[in-house]
């Protein structure tokens, strides 16, 4: 009797496949979708995520989402002012094209600049905000090659507009990343740890237990700097502005690798002189404010070493000693990840490498995102307002 049973219930497991593959073979299925449980908003976002990863199904030519809603600006300004939140019909799904449901996205330093309108590029009008942030493919086109339903994606250039919940997109817009990972190490990967993976792999040859010293060691940047070098060993000397809760973020900064953490007055002390007795001078100095604070990092540079700037908070211009150019030798170069990024699109192996190191040091332990607050979508003016005060603990990430 039980094999009878067995039989009977083997049997109509083949019936109920065969009737789902003519079904699928009848309406010519050509892309697969993420079930649409997923957008549900009844769940919370880990929920979404854990049900989105087993609930691949498949669909017709018919897309499952038409519209998203996104923050959107029509003219350059004060982006509390200018910056709005709309709805947006979506096209189609076309044949080398992605649906994407983007899942967070940080509120950058460059996202404002290009908001007002001064920063290096800026997209034509009217323009979704977010130049970084992770996403999940629901659908693919009939000829995409490299990615799948189910897979997390960030953008591979600036300008996409990531501050939307959904977006039909390239193929080539978008760069697969695993979904074992931190969603927020996703969301914040494609612009600081690639900027300090960069710089510290491409302007001097470091070994473990050379020296880099760097100012705004408390952005993103400084503080994947101080990860990267951690982990290979490198020692840094991390300079920051003084503040009420100095001795906090100094801690914290040590706790993720600082070998040393100074303030700015202190790069003009004695003191120098006698941190220099329990490390190498550096090698490289890597430069995110300009003025004062960046004279004063080339000062302590060995000799041939590099400065490479790659922002400029203080809104001042880098002036360079000539004590620094003509006995030291010093090279003064600048970097934007965003021109290396087009510079190697051609070269696949290039940008992939650097983004699977990267994941490989999350999932150690050994990169973790900065402090981020999670915010709705609804609090984008909140959240802007937020980021663009000085002394910010947490980057603002949006969920979307």
């Amino acid at each position: 009797m039980a094999g009878f049973t067995g039989s009977c219930f083997l049997c109509f497991k083949m019936k109920v496949s065969r009737i789902a593959w003519l079904l699928c073979k009848r309406t010519e299925v050509r892309r697969h979708t993420v079930c649409r449980t997923f957008i549900s908003g009844s769940t919370t976002l880990q929920q979404q995520l854990s049900s989105a990863r087993g609930s691949i199904c498949r669909y017709s030519t018919e897309s499952s989402i038409n519209g998203c809603t996104a923050l959107l600006y029509r003219n350059h300004g004060d982006p509390s002012q200018v910056v709005q939140l709309e709805s947006m019909e979506l096209p189609s799904v076309g044949a080398k094209s992605v649906l994407v449901k983007l899942l967070a996205a940080p509120i950058n330093p460059s996202d404002i600049n290009m908001i007002q309108g001064s920063y290096a590029i800026l997209p034509d009008l009217p323009a979704v905000g977010g130049n970084e942030g992770v996403g999940q493919i629901l659908e693919v086109g009939s000829q995409v090659k490299a990615l799948r339903p189910g897979d997390w994606v960030i953008p591979r250039d600036a300008g996409l507009g990531t501050w939307r919940t959904a977006a039909v997109l390239a193929e080539n817009d978008v760069i697969s990343l695993p979904n074992d990972i931190p969603l927020f190490s996703a969301a914040t990967l494609g612009v600081n740890p690639c900027t300090a993976f960069r710089m510290l792999s491409d302007f001097e040859e470091l070994k473990p237990g050379d020296t880099v010293i760097q100012n705004a060691a408390n952005s993103g940047v400084g503080q994947a700097v101080i990860q990267i070098a951690a982990a290979r060993g490198i020692q840094t000397i991390n300079v920051v502005r003084d503040r009420p809760d100095l001795t906090q973020l100094i801690d914290r900064l040590k706790a993720m690798g600082a070998s040393h953490v100074i303030k700015e007055e202190t790069l003009r002390r004695h003191e120098m002189k006698e941190l220099f007795k329990t490390c190498r001078r550096p090698k490289l100095a890597l430069n995110g404010v300009g003025g004062k604070s960046a004279t004063e990092l080339l000062r302590h540079l060995q000799v041939g070493g590099s400065m490479v700037t790659y922002g400029g908070m203080a809104k001042q211009p880098v002036t360079v000693p000539v004590s620094a150019l003509i006995f030291k030798n010093v090279t003064v170069k600048g970097f934007w990840v965003t021109q290396w990024k087009r510079t190697h699109s051609q070269d696949e192996g290039a940008l992939r490498g650097m983004l699977d190191e990267l994941c490989s040091l999350i999932r150690q332990g050994k990169l973790t995102a900065p402090a981020c607050s999670e915010v709705g979508l609804q609090d984008f003016r909140k959240a802007l307002d937020t980021a663009m005060q000085p002394f910010t603990s947490a980057k603002q990430v949006l969920v979307l």
